[in-house]
């Protein structure tokens, strides 16, 4: 049976580490930023809308989990050689809800279509005017080519989507992360799950209740508000 979650409690959801493989938490027809906080932080993200249903968000929580430690971070010799070429022109921050929408336009062979649609665009960006939620674009002769974004708490990075129009523009964003992830100490970045890019670059696969346990342990009471661009 599937819990269709109370729109009027949005902080609540029924225990992750009881769903099966699938990770099929809860549904509902809302996000909200109130929601999408305490999901992040109980192990539990929003991944598309019910195929017979599609007024209805489905919310997640996968055995195994698929997350990179940046120490575990890989960092070819091709990458560097692009990254110390200066080839792109990497910012923060610089267009989050123009570059979730690039990421809502790229085809991607595993799925028929994007989950990233207006309402959820219109939330995460309530998120990132809150300072909780990032992005990181790749420009290249003034065009965005690449990006990320995703969610800061405490010592974790809830890495969400990225794209990119030209080869290796989304992988400098992501060593950009890593090294975001040094200068603010966090300890883990949540890939949700498995993909051979993620893979390539680091990123492997956890049961579901270490992930739980690790993301305890990394948490903040509160989501922490900082200003990314106030370094970089």
């Amino acid at each position: 049976m599937i819990t269709l979650l109370d729109e009027q409690i949005p902080t609540w959801f029924p225990d992750p580490a009881k769903t099966d493989q699938q990770g099929l938490v809860a549904v509902s027809e809302k996000l909200g930023p109130e929601r999408l906080i305490h999901a992040y932080q109980s192990g539990i993200f929003p991944w598309m809308k019910m195929e017979y249903s599609p007024h209805f968000w489905c919310w997640f929580s996968p055995h195994p989990r698929m997350v990179l430690y940046p120490s575990e971070f890989r960092l070819s010799d091709s990458l560097k050689r692009i990254i110390k070429k200066n080839t792109f022109e990497v910012r923060v921050n610089h267009g989050f809800s123009q570059t979730m929408r690039e990421c809502s336009t790229i085809e991607r062979p595993e799925q028929e279509s994007s989950w990233i649609e207006d309402d959820m665009i219109h939330d995460y960006s309530l998120l990132h005017q809150q300072g909780i939620a990032h992005s990181i674009e790749a420009f290249l002769d003034g065009e965005r080519v690449g990006g990320l974004y995703g969610l800061a708490m405490g010592k974790v990075f809830f890495g969400e989507s990225m794209f990119h129009k030209v080869s290796d523009a989304s992988k400098v964003c992501f060593a950009f992360l890593i090294e975001l992830a040094s200068s603010y100490g966090i300890k883990m970045i949540d890939c949700q799950v498995h993909t051979p890019h993620l893979a390539s670059l680091g990123a492997r696969e956890i049961p579901r209740d270490q992930f739980l346990s690790d993301l305890k342990l990394f948490l903040d009471p509160l989501p922490s508000v900082v200003d990314w661009k106030a370094i970089f």
